[in-house]
């Protein structure tokens, strides 16, 4: 089995922040993330009992042994570790402060726990973080639905002056700059020229991102055959879920819990917040007017506060909106489009506690990425609770 032992000497390597380790050995691991197997090619192929399973129309809206939709997986696993780091790493921002895990960090369910977030520059966002676990599985990106690749989806936060507020000409000089980089990117991309190319930095990030699998919770267990995974209150709120009255799986549909369209609610913004015009923005469609992409609802317990903006703080009162009547929060004069899934089913209080208790069994985190000790860049990685806006 081939090694890929890279010495680093980092001390006074970067100008972009303080605290770089003097010397460190940082191995590009060899092996596949959990749940993967790595195959002959040097890539690796996601394993899960869901892909013994008939497609999801074969089996209905809300079935439980309903198959996975297409996915993407292939990346070797010197590519996936490669993107690990430097999905952790503040040296992609403009100002060597925010990493991509500032705003997806592993502990808030791969969000940032605010409502809308912060950019590297102390900018404040319009929308909130969204999870990126099993986004493998998707083929929109963004709230608005804007990318239909992982690269795609990739390059938003990098150049967003709201986000991480970098320039590619910036991010390439920076990594090629930072000769440990320039012997990761050679280990994982044997084949290329010596300097680091934009396209390998946002297909590395691509592979760790699509090594993000949650399908293992208590409700896979339960689906999976094991009857006492669930508790009966958490049994009752799963029927709930996936009856005609609620038809939460009409557009969480399992096994992802997302159909990945996109969806007018009449969700209402926040005090002093102007409209958020959503997917029309992208399209021009005026019929998308305050449309935004189905989240899944896979960990959910731990990404408050939710829908696009932040709204609610918690997921009882997230819930609550959909009961309150179809178009309540809509202010008066505002014209939407709203989804025909979106009614009034008139839920007890009783019943939207049963709901919150089903979704609480979607939490699987055990396949969390780990945080690397050492940067190749000698920054430390950022949490979004250490993240101090502008610094």
């Amino acid at each position: 089995m081939n090694r890929w032992i890279i010495a680093l000497m980092l001390g006074g390597l970067l100008s972009v922040g303080a605290g770089a380790e003097p010397a460190a050995t940082i191995e590009l691991s060899p092996y596949c993330p959990p749940g993967f197997e790595r195959v002959a090619s040097n890539n690796c192929e996601l394993r899960s009992l869901y892909q013994q399973y008939p497609s999801l129309q074969s089996q209905g809206v809300g079935g439980l042994k309903t198959g996975l939709p297409a996915y993407r997986d292939g990346f070797s696993p010197q590519v996936i570790d490669l993107g690990r780091y430097l999905f952790f790493d503040p040296v992609l921002s403009v100002n060597g402060t925010q990493s991509c895990a500032t705003c997806h960090d592993p502990s808030r369910g791969m969000a940032d726990g605010r409502a809308v977030s912060i950019g590297a520059l102390g900018e404040e966002g319009t929308r909130s973080a969204p999870s990126l676990w099993n986004l493998a599985f998707q083929d929109i990106f963004f709230w608005d639905g804007r990318a239909a690749t992982l690269e795609d989806q990739v390059v938003g936060p990098l150049y967003s002056e709201q986000e991480m507020a970098n320039t590619p000409a910036n991010l390439l000089q920076t990594l090629n700059g930072i000769p440990a980089y320039r012997d990761l990117f050679q280990v994982a991309f044997p084949q290329s020229a010596p300097d680091i190319t934009l396209d390998e930095i946002y297909h590395a990030l691509a592979g760790f991102e699509a090594s993000l699998v949650s399908l293992n919770s208590r409700y896979d267990q339960y689906a999976h055959g094991y009857a006492d995974a669930l508790t009966p209150p958490e049994i009752e709120g799963l029927n709930v879920f996936r009856s005609f009255v609620a038809r939460c799986a009409e557009c969480h549909t399992p096994p992802l819990f997302t159909n990945q369209q996109i969806a007018v609610i009449g969700t209402p913004e926040p005090d002093g917040m102007s409209r958020d015009v959503g997917a029309m923005g992208v399209t021009g469609d005026a019929s998308m007017r305050g449309g935004f992409k189905v989240p899944s609802l896979r960990n959910i317990e731990l990404t408050a506060p939710y829908m696009h903006s932040g709204k609610y703080d918690s997921l009882w009162d997230a819930t609550e909106f959909y009961t309150l009547g179809r178009g309540h929060a809509v202010p008066e004069g505002e014209h939407l489009y709203l989804h025909w899934h979106i009614w009034e089913p008139e839920l007890t209080d009783t019943e939207i506690d049963r709901l919150v208790d089903f979704m609480k069994t979607l939490t699987d985190t055990r396949f969390a990425p780990r945080v690397p000790e050492v940067l190749p860049s000698g920054l430390s990685p950022i949490s979004a609770e250490a993240f101090i806006p502008g610094n």
